[in-house]
């Protein structure tokens, strides 16, 4: 199947650019490269026979883009060779809570707010304007983030006491806006006395509108995706995707999303989405508020959802196509929770070990199901658990620069609940426990294990074990070029599971890109490890990172069984990673993958091609969410 898309028209450029570094790193390996000690900037002055490795062959790209010849045409065409310098951090992957505890309960006299445009403008100098037509003109697209909207996200107002953390958690809410690039909130010191301060708040935009899409010539088959993550400079965020000549029973799907988020500054998001697939269909409204910040103290959600899907039944080793079963039904779910912070004479900073006690109520009606283990039922939740939370600034970790909130800390809490069903009645008990810590010399190590199960009489039901870990190691730098090292490991244990509930090892679940509508178990262990080169290399605005992955996953069925019994399943790859901090669909991957098992009774190439613009890691964060019954998936 050919894909045509906005992702995958992009490339074709990087096989070419391939080339193109292939052709100057010929032209330099008749030299080797002398290793030189970093020396302070201004004190000396590289000769040829001690410039750094990456700057000739960007000089030999240079040379070869200046050729009046088709190949330095198209190379100067999509290479910039004067990409932006990384503007430093006020803090380097240092710890941000006392970052202006100086400045705790003076007085806001004024707060300045400067919102920038998406394109040709800097964060950092913001008499920085748009250099070219093309950036001039992608502005008039974009609807610039309203100060109101930017002013609701502030945890601090004009002639109130400045409470602490109140700038630090600001401007980590701000980053982390899905319309917003970055924020910097500062304190002019020049006007700041023991009393009072004046506060800036920058923020730049990211380019709001985007959209996707994927088209089969052979079928006739496609899809089209427009997303706008600040509709009108409002903070809505609505998306639609179609597709168009899909397989029987009915050629066309519709899935649509609309969302506001901080209504009325109070941090409650709505909600609302209609899906209606040929296989999976719902309709859902929901209204939610986290605890957003460290000294949140109320957070809840109440909604409903009416969904109609078929799942995959139990496959058997004889089975060449998958069996499905059809399942609907209709659910009402609330929640309430309350942080209790404990008593603090220390001014500097309010203590961010909180006791969080929730309740949740869930009523599940079933209309149809695929066998009789489904039950209607009313679900009753409690948990309690203790969150310590606080953030690191850095860079280069998931993003090509920008600046990311890298969370640390710990949060234990035990969930406790009952199930009142139409057939049976069961207890639930779950208890779970994450950590994470990360400096700068050595990296970022998280780790987690949970456990969840129904209990009816002595027996235990639709258990879950889950054991989690990533590391990510510092950043190694030579020069223009960063790299960094990625290792995760995830266990999933299914106990006394239902036949219908199965795992994968399908893409994000397992193996990248791999694809298998037969291959289930009760029970997965998997390992994954990625290499990030950060290249200097920037054309048509997008970042260029070189990728090689190793995916290993154990999976097999019943209790009894352990996976490591099974031969695993490998994928291997290598390949490219495009970024564009302004986009809203700002990461484009191209993997080229081999997998040397696939499973028997199914036709799966051992090569692929694999497009994805969905992160594979991602931080938790350890905010106190909704009680609920351990995942498993």
């Amino acid at each position: 199947m050919c894909y045509l898309s906005m992702h995958l028209s992009l490339p074709l450029r990087p096989l070419l650019l391939g080339l193109l570094l292939l052709c100057a790193l010929t032209a330099t390996a008749q030299k080797k490269p002398v290793t030189k000690p970093i020396t302070p900037p201004d004190t000396t002055i590289a000769t040829d026979t001690t410039r750094r490795f990456e700057d000739r062959v960007m000089k030999n790209l240079r040379e070869l883009s200046e050729q009046n010849t088709m190949m330095g045409r198209l190379l100067k065409s999509i290479v910039d060779f004067n990409p932006e310098e990384d503007d430093p951090l006020n803090l380097d992957a240092e710890l941000i809570e006392r970052e202006y505890e100086r400045h705790n309960y003076k007085v806001v006299r004024n707060i300045q707010i400067v919102a920038l445009d998406a394109i040709g403008y800097s964060i950092h100098d913001t008499t920085s304007m748009p250099g070219t037509w093309l950036e001039r003109t992608g502005n008039l697209f974009h609807a610039k983030t309203k100060r109101g909207l930017i002013r609701n996200k502030l945890l601090f107002k004009k002639n109130e006491p400045l409470e602490p953390l109140a700038l630090v958690e600001s401007e980590r809410l701000l980053r982390q806006t899905d319309f917003i690039l970055d924020a910097r909130i500062l304190v002019d010191e020049r006007t700041t006395t023991d009393d009072s301060l004046d506060v800036v708040v920058i923020t730049k935009d990211v380019f709001s509108l985007g959209g996707s899409g994927s088209f089969s010539p052979s079928s006739g088959a496609g899809r089209i995706t427009v997303r706008e993550l600040n509709f009108l400079g409002l903070g809505h965020q609505p998306e639609v995707t179609y597709r168009f000549n899909q397989n029987a029973p009915r050629p066309w799907e519709f899935a649509g999303r609309y969302s506001i988020e901080n209504i009325g500054r109070s941090y409650i998001t709505a909600d609302v989405a209609y899906i209606n697939q040929n296989y999976y269909k719902e309709k859902s409204a929901f209204l939610h508020r986290d605890f957003y910040a460290t000294n949140t103290r109320y957070a809840g959600a109440v909604g409903i959802s009416e969904v109609e899907e078929r799942i995959l039944l139990p496959p058997t080793s004889s089975d060449t196509i998958p069996v499905f079963g059809n399942l609907g039904y209709t659910r009402r779910d609330a929640w309430f929770g309350r942080a209790f912070h404990f008593k603090s004479y220390n001014l500097g900073y309010e203590p961010r070990t909180p006791l969080i006690v929730g309740v949740r109520v869930i009523d599940t009606n079933y209309k149809t199901i695929p066998t009789e283990n489904f039950q209607s039922n009313q679900l009753y939740l409690g948990s309690i658990g203790i969150s310590v939370r606080k953030y690191y600034k850095d860079r280069y970790l998931f993003g090509f620069g920008r600046t990311e909130d890298i969370p640390a800390g710990s949060i234990v809490s035990v969930t406790a609940g009952f199930e009142d069903g139409a057939i049976t009645n069961r207890r639930y008990l779950g208890a779970s426990f994450s950590f994470a810590r990360y400096r700068q010399n050595a990296g970022y190590l998280f780790g987690s294990a949970s456990f969840g199960s129904f209990i009816d009489d002595d027996s235990w039901q639709q258990g879950t074990l889950q054991v989690q870990s990533l590391y990510f190691t510092r950043l190694y730098e030579s020069g223009n070029w960063k790299l960094r090292h990625y290792i995760q490991g995830r266990t999933t244990f299914g106990l006394n599971r239902n036949p219908e509930e199965l795992l994968t090892i399908n893409n994000n679940e397992g193996l990248r890109g791999f694809n298998s509508a037969l291959l289930r178990g009760s029970k997965r262990v998997t390992l994954n490890y990625e290499a990030n080169i950060y290249t200097p290399f920037s054309f048509l605005g997008f970042k260029l990172a070189t990728v090689a992955i190793a995916d290993v996953a154990w999976l097999s069925a019943g209790n009894k069984t352990s996976p490591f019994k099974n031969k695993p399943y490998t994928g291997y790859g290598i390949g490219f990673r495009f970024h564009n901090e302004y986009l809203s669909f700002s990461t484009l991957q191209i993997l080229f993958s081999y997998y040397p098992r696939t499973p028997g009774n199914e036709d799966i190439s051992r090569f692929k091609v694999y497009e994805s613009s969905r992160p594979y890691y991602e931080f938790t964060d350890f905010r106190f969410s909704r009680p609920g019954v351990a995942e498993f998936r």
